[in-house]
C-alpha cells in the first residue's frame, strides 16, 4: 500500500523490509517493532529470537556492481545503528541479550547474517 508520507525510494525500501520481515517470521522470529526512529538513528526491524532481541538492518542491491548490499554498511552507519539500539534499550525495564543481524538482499537472493555487527562492551 502506498503511504503518502513516503518517497518512492522509501516505499521501495519499505517493501524490502517487509520481505525481510516475512523471511524472519518464517524462521521463528517475532516482531517487536519496525522502523524505530530516534535522534541518533533508525532500526529497520527489532525482532525477538527466543530470549534474544535482534536488531535487524535490511540492505538491498539489485546487483553487485557497487559492492553488493554489505558494502553499503559504513562505519558511520554502524555507529547510527548502535546509537539507535542503545536508545531503544533505555526504554526497556531490563536489558535483554541482544545481537545485530543483517538481511542482505541481492537480486532474488536473500542472506541472513547473524551477529553481523559486534556491539562494544562496557568493562
Amino acid at each position: 500500500m502506498w503511504d503518502s508520507h513516503r518517497s518512492p525510494l522509501q516505499e521501495h525500501g519499505h517493501a524490502w523490509e517487509q520481505h525481510a520481515l516475512s523471511y524472519l517470521r518464517k524462521r521463528g522470529l517475532t516482531l517487536i517493532a519496525e522502523n524505530y526512529r530516534c535522534k541518533g538513528g533508525e532500526l529497520d526491524l527489532i525482532m525477538r529470537d527466543q530470549d534474544t532481541v535482534v536488531f535487524v538492518e535490511v540492505r538491498q542491491r539489485a546487483d553487485a556492481d557497487h559492492g553488493g548490499p554489505l558494502a553499503s554498511i559504513t562505519p558511520a552507519k554502524v555507529r547510527r545503528l548502535l546509537r539507535a539500539a542503545q536508545t531503544w534499550l533505555l526504554t526497556q525495564r531490563h536489558v535483554p541479550p541482544c545481537r545485530f543481524d543483517i538481511i542482505a538482499i541481492e537480486g532474488a537472493d536473500i542472506s541472513w547474517i547473524r551477529n553481523a555487527i559486534e556491539a562494544p562492551t562496557e568493562n
